[in-house]
């Protein structure tokens, strides 16, 4: 089948740098395109071929009522639409809308990511699950500076525990402020993002804004804030249920973690696991799970998410049938083995 959609604006966008959006719609529903003076020709399975025509339909309308797409936006929205049929590109970026946090303006760019920040408004608790990439930390932190600004909370709450990824650092010099610091700079990172440096300080001067490790957190309620616990994998269970029994009066709390990437010392369980089996289905808490597709860093860190599920898989399954395959019974070996196993030199008897 062959069908042809006018595009009157936006042609340079939809391509995208060396055509990696055009690329992307063509691998992820089957097609081959063709520019042919302002319109783009699609052939392929009828089926494939309507998808790609309604996406691009959606495009051209909405570029025409003035929608301006980045690279960036408009492949990860086609990243969704090509792999969901249920979902339209017209219908993402109305969900999407943006939003204000301090000077910065964001969309949500997957489904997920709409979800989360959803569940973030309607709840008190939620639980923010995936894998590296997928803006979990960002719009977290994003949130709680729009409630800051907004007055509907009198502090933000940024912590997370001070574990090493795999490596022992030693003592570290300096003050304990200066000691933890390299351990909160993603958070400080995204703060920056969002408040200009002069706020900020004005902002931590005032205890408005603190950020500090989880063992800061013993023994308090925190009353009209909004909590964000970031590496909730590398809590403990003890440490998870601590952190969640601080929350009081008029906050929230955000928990993210990657399961994946868990870097508590051998025979330790993650809190955040503890978490999944003990709180699920408690009325007033959320879960939202993020996967690969929802990855908005370089294309290169989707596949890598992907390329190492499946290798855990396979490790997976072969452990488990090495679990079920029955151990071999030992036969005793005869007086003819015994005569004819080799005597090692030195070993012969007087």
């Amino acid at each position: 089948m062959t069908s042809s959609v006018h595009i009157a604006k936006g042609i340079e966008s939809l391509f995208g740098t060396q055509d990696e959006n055009i690329r992307l719609l063509e691998k992820g529903l089957q097609v081959r395109t063709n520019l042919v003076d302002s319109s783009i020709e699609i052939q392929g399975e009828s089926a494939n071929v309507q998808r790609a025509e309604r996406i691009l339909k959606d495009y051209a309308m909405l570029t025409t009522d003035g929608m301006v797409f980045t690279n960036g936006d408009l492949n990860n929205y086609l990243r969704v639409v090509t792999e969901d049929p249920d979902v339209t590109l017209s219908a993402l970026v109305a969900s999407g809308r943006q939003r204000a946090f301090g000077k910065k303006i964001l969309t949500p760019k997957t489904v997920n990511q709409r979800r989360y920040l959803e569940a973030i408004e309607r709840n008190d608790l939620v639980f923010g699950v995936g894998p590296a990439g997928t803006g979990k930390t960002y719009l977290a932190v994003a949130m709680a500076v729009s409630a800051l600004l907004s007055k509907r909370v009198s502090r933000i709450i940024l912590t997370r525990p001070a574990v090493e990824a795999g490596e022992k650092l030693g003592f570290l010099p300096g003050t304990l402020q200066e000691k933890i610091d390299p351990y909160l700079r993603p958070l400080n990172d995204a703060l920056h993002d969002m408040l200009e440096p002069d706020k900020i300080e004005r902002f931590i001067e005032k205890n408005a804004i603190e950020v500090a490790p989880l063992a800061f957190m013993r023994g308090r309620t925190l009353n009209d804030c909004f909590i964000l616990l970031d590496e909730a994998q590398n809590t403990t269970p003890e440490q998870m249920k601590m952190v969640l029994t601080r929350q009081g009066f008029n906050s929230k709390m955000v928990v993210n973690g990657d399961i994946t990437q868990i870097d508590l010392p051998t025979g330790k369980r993650s809190g955040l696991l503890d978490a999944f089996e003990i709180l699920n289905g408690v009325e007033g808490i959320s879960f939202v799970h993020f996967n690969e597709k929802d990855v908005v860093r370089h294309s290169l860190v989707q596949r890598i998410v992907r390329a190492y599920e499946k290798y855990n898989e396979a490790c997976g399954r072969q452990m488990s049938l090495k679990l079920t395959d029955p151990p071999r019974a030992e036969s005793p070996l005869s007086d003819l083995d015994l005569e004819n196993a080799a005597i090692p030199p030195g070993q012969l008897s007087a």
